[in-house]
């Protein structure tokens, strides 16, 4: 079978670069697809860590100005991960975040920096630079949507485009003026393009462009199809159904381990759980400063604070949680006022509530590791990646029922416990009431120490791995190429 060759143009990728999900994804998918005859390249652009984690870099295109400055494509190895790094110090040499300032707003640029991106991406695609012709150009969210547009309204593409919506609520709009200085053609300013309501969108230009669009899980690309989840984006998304899958995200099975994984003060296999998690569950109590008490429940959560991830009703039952006696593990930052109210109750129940607001990868593995149930309680939810590594490390799963949440656990009710395959609870719709009426259903069954070990013995065992999702993108790009 001949190999297909793959460019990966996403904005953050693990281990280089990572804000959230999309860079796990990105950072797994090369090796992931590498047993289906597919290679993988990633273009991402030059952050300071992303240019000094390149083992080896040649440059092999230079481009006297590329939105507002000199820059340069660089090829270089980084672990097993085959990089593209778009070098322009005007756009990407800066510390911090990839998309904000210190001050938590956007970088003033951000149009420019991302466009640059797909702009050398089309670029590829076409053909046009070095030797090297990729057969699918693989975009991933708004920052690099506007790949399969430059293609689509440049020279002939070379290769065939996917565009993968990670998360349809951040879209890439900005000024129409900016039409000429981001190098988009003027026919591409109309309702069939990136024109936005007077703007341009990035993703709207991607989604109306690409040969095939993706979404991370099978049950958010049905969701996005109507307007109260389709983010204004339903009717495009509408007119492309035809060409709209969704392949669920997988999980990074050797940085999630519990039998290796060096964050764990005790690391186990699945023949040997109880007692390994049960003293994990002691570190973590220890470690964010709860109480050690073995009759309450500990409830693990990893996020960002905002009110798509449902954390401002779990802020508003933490009466009722302490009223049942549930400690509450908690690792995220985001809005400022859901952080303060969730540091308030900290201070003021440090016995039972322990709060987190940084990125801490060790923390985050030790939740997962010692937490006796982890919620997801969002309000739209394209995949998550929290509920499948707490399947894998047998934190029972709280989620509501939308999106890759609905797609990856198996409901604990009545029937699926008499036939033996829950693997944790869903809840909807995503109000105050059910959230705080599905813990309570998680209490009932941890308190069942039979009916628990079964629920995680399930989680555990099921494979949420990247097999069958890397067989399902490698069809994919067969299918584009031979059509």
């Amino acid at each position: 079978m001949k190999e297909i060759k793959v460019l990966s143009v996403t904005s953050e990728i693990y281990p280089l670069i990572k804000t959230g999900g999309l860079a796990d994804v990105a950072g797994a998918l090369p090796a992931a697809l590498a047993s289906e005859g597919v290679r993988m390249r990633s273009l991402v652009p030059g952050y300071p860590a992303v240019i000094s984690a390149l083992t080896t870099a040649t440059s092999i295109v230079r481009f006297a100005d590329l939105f507002g400055g000199p820059a340069r494509l660089l090829a270089g190895k980084s672990g097993d991960l085959d990089i593209l790094a778009l070098d322009a110090p005007h756009l990407y040499n800066r510390p911090g975040n990839p998309y904000l300032q210190r001050d938590g707003t956007d970088w003033p640029d951000n149009a420019q920096r991302f466009a640059a991106l797909s702009f050398v991406a089309g670029w590829l695609g076409q053909g046009q630079v070095g030797r090297w012709r990729p057969d699918i150009v693989h975009a991933h969210d708004w920052q690099a949507a506007l790949a399969p547009l430059y293609m689509k309204f440049g020279e002939k593409a070379h290769a065939k485009s996917v565009l993968t919506v990670h998360n349809l609520a951040f879209q890439g709009r900005f000024a129409a003026g900016l039409m000429q200085e981001l190098q988009i053609p003027p026919s591409a300013f109309t309702v069939q393009g990136v024109e936005y309501y007077g703007d341009i969108s990035f993703l709207k230009g991607g989604l109306q462009s690409a040969d095939h669009i993706t979404t991370v899980s099978p049950t958010y690309a049905t969701e996005i199809l109507s307007p109260a989840m389709g983010m204004g984006l339903d009717g495009v998304l509408n007119q492309r159904a035809r060409d709209l899958s969704g392949i669920l995200n997988g999980l990074d099975g050797v940085a999630w381990d519990t039998a290796t994984d060096p964050y764990l003060p005790v690391r186990y296999k699945s023949n040997a759980v109880q007692n390994a998690r049960r003293r994990n569950r002691q570190a973590l109590q220890e470690r964010l400063g709860l109480r050690p008490d073995p009759d309450a429940m500990v409830l693990g959560v990893i996020s960002r604070l905002s009110e798509q991830k449902g954390l401002d009703l779990l802020l508003e039952i933490l009466p009722q949680l302490l009223a049942e006696n549930i400690q509450l593990a908690l690792l995220g930052a985001g809005d400022a006022i859901l952080q303060q109210g969730f540091a308030r109750a900290a201070a003021a129940y440090p016995s039972a509530i322990g709060c987190a607001f940084n990125y801490d990868e060790p923390l985050a593995h030790l939740i997962q590791g010692g937490a006796d149930a982890f919620l997801v309680p969002s309000r739209f939810e394209p995949c998550g990646l929290t509920q499948l590594a707490a399947l894998r490390y047998g934190a029972v799963p709280i989620v509501s029922r939308v999106g890759g949440l609905a797609d990856t656990i198996i409901d604990a009710n009545p029937v699926a416990l008499a036939a033996g395959v829950a693997t944790g609870i869903q809840f909807g719709p995503t109000e105050a009431a059910p959230l705080m009426a599905a813990i309570r259903r998680a209490v009932t069954l941890w308190r069942d120490p039979k009916i628990w070990r079964k629920i995680q013995a399930n989680g555990m065992a099921t494979d949420v791995s990247w097999k069958r999702s890397a067989h399902l993108y490698a069809k994919l790009y067969a299918d584009l190429i031979n059509n």
